[in-house]
């Protein structure tokens, strides 16, 4: 898809003032290709990128595409032991970056020499680039199954799960999407979500790339500077995962909000309530699907399907019971529309026919793809459920799982991270439901006998881990004199996800995600309950 766009004048790129032409970006992918070459040594061509969504970050994936290199998305929100572990699982040869995540990795073990780390807004590299600027398109032997790209996804252990994605399957969601979303050279599309993500890639990058059409970046996203945005760029496609939607219909209405150019908007999670407030508000068509990093299963919303449902249930997929394999029974609701039967109808969503599955496996992670693709079926992880008219719902994931802005992470490490603190004797880390979308994470701590529970103290252990990601510091905190465990000591995480916040057992939450715990009460409770009502997501409380 790169090479074609050689001599292309269309626009190809534009950031903050600046832009590119399409032939601007395919000789800057080819200089940046020549430079990997260059440091290439022998084992795996991988090049990590830790880097925001910036021109340098589509230049790189171009170089990679026409070099043969492999482009792993390192998540800047990581820290520690796991970032250090993500980088050298993945066998990175080179890394690029930006001098503001440089301190990140300092002090750490990646598996290269510093002077590996390549750091793009500096005018070392920039003399490095244009030392390269002739260069041609390397020859390589690139093929359909050369692997294009590690993207990172969650997993029920603290090991690192970086999905492989083939050239073949990048140009096949890049050239799918390019036409069912109406994607053409006049297009101009808006990548927000952050690059190391599998929406942005898959859902913003290929399609653009293989339409030839504009890409508009931003750093970070920003719900308030969305409309101007749009209207700055012209944007006339925008695809999101996750909250997006929720905080940009957070912002004070305009009496011009429909003066805008989208002409679709396409993403995954959003609430159905949202969904229908963000296509009124701004006046364009909003299609949400349900997906996953694997590409193993994809379900999409229908006409006429029941509130709060994914999708008619796919061809060849199921809802089993994750121990027998057996098809869970079919949902039944109550004349309010709750769930009567979660017991017997809750399972883990399946894919039956593998030949329909765009699994590529995991990047050394045999485990991961056995568990994966077990009886020659795609196991999701997410729970879900069926009723009798054959439309699928959505119920969770896996307890060890957990989904927070957008971001998948396993709950593993943040418990290594909890269980560090000063009295703890036992400590779960689970998935609770946020009142908008996706989850809240939650501990629940077992305390040393006579031991006190500090909150002040826990903020203050939890400010100094230099290894807690950005989105892993848990908003709600229970403390029991007993958390039940099974007959090994395995702590059981069903009957705390199900009480939630909503237990005996003394609870400290944060109203807001950054601000200091402080004693749940009743009334705050009430009020969260409150919330869910008016969001439409009820149900969650319900189902999980």
């Amino acid at each position: 898809m790169i090479r074609r766009r050689r001599g292309d004048a269309n626009t190809a790129l534009r950031f903050e003032d600046e832009r590119w032409t399409w032939d601007d970006h395919v000789k800057a992918s080819a200089a940046r290709a020549a430079l990997a070459c260059a440091w290439q040594r022998p084992g795996a061509f991988h090049i990590g990128y830790l880097l925001e969504n910036v021109p340098e970050t589509s230049f790189w994936l171009g170089a990679g595409a026409v070099s043969g290199a492999t482009m792993v998305g390192i998540n800047p929100t990581r820290r520690g032991h796991e970032l250090a572990t993500d980088i050298r699982h993945t066998d990175c040869q080179l890394v690029v970056t930006e001098r503001k995540f440089v301190p990140l990795m300092e002090g750490l073990d990646i598996g290269i020499a510093r002077e590996r780390v390549l750091v793009v807004d500096t005018d070392e590299y920039a003399q490095t680039c244009e030392d390269h600027r002739t260069s041609e398109l390397p020859d390589r032997s690139i093929t359909p199954d050369t692997t294009v790209l590690l993207v990172f996804t969650s997993g029920t252990s603290g090991a690192p799960k970086a999905a492989i994605v083939t050239q073949r399957r990048l140009a096949g969601y890049g050239h799918r999407l390019s036409e069912a979303q109406e994607i053409t050279p006049d297009s101009v599309c808006y990548l927000v979500m952050p690059m190391f993500h599998s929406n942005a890639l898959y859902a913003g990058w290929s399609p653009a790339v293989a339409a030839g059409a504009t890409i508009a970046l931003r750093r970070r996203f920003s719900a308030s500077g969305f409309i101007d945005d749009v209207r700055k760029y012209g944007v006339t496609y925008f695809n999101y995962v996750g909250k997006p939607l929720s905080y940009i219909l957070a912002t004070p209405p305009r009496p011009d909000d429909r003066d805008n150019t989208l002409v679709k908007v396409l993403g995954n999670e959003g609430t159905e309530q949202d969904v229908a407030r963000f296509s009124e508000r701004f006046g364009v068509p909003v299609i949400d699907s349900y997906g996953s990093t694997e590409g193993g299963i994809m379900v999409r919303r229908s006409d006429g399907q029941p509130k709060g449902a994914l999708g008619p249930l796919p061809e060849g997929a199921l809802v089993v019971d994750p121990d027998t394999g057996k098809p869970r029974d079919p949902a039944r609701f109550d004349a309010t529309g709750k769930l009567v039967n979660p017991d017997e109808c809750i399972g883990e969503i399946v894919n039956t026919e593998r030949s329909s599955s765009a699994f590529e496996g995991y990047y050394k992670n045999d485990d991961a793809v056995r568990a994966r693709t077990r009886n020659g079926w795609y196991w999701s992880g997410d729970l879900g459920y069926v009723d009798e008219e054959g439309w699928l719902w959505f119920a969770g994931r896996d307890f060890e799982w957990l989904r927070v802005d957008g971001e998948n992470f396993a709950a593993a490490p943040v418990e290594r991270i909890v269980s560090g603190f000063p009295g703890v004797v036992l400590a779960a880390v689970y998935a609770v439901p946020a009142t908008d979308v996706g989850d809240d994470v939650m501990a629940a701590l077992q305390l040393a006998p006579g031991t006190a529970f500090d909150a002040p103290a826990f903020d203050e252990y939890l400010r100094n881990q230099p290894d807690l990601g950005e989105k892993w510091k848990p908003r709600y905190v229970r403390v029991s004199e007993q958390l039940p465990v099974t007959a090994t000591s395995k702590i059981l995480k069903r009957p705390l996800r199900a009480d939630r916040w909503e237990t005996g057992d003394p609870v400290w939450w944060r109203p807001d995600r950054d601000d200091p715990l402080r004693p749940l009460t009743a009334s705050d409770a009430t009020a969260i309950r409150r919330r869910f009502d008016a969001r439409g997501r009820a149900r969650e409380l319900e189902t999980r």
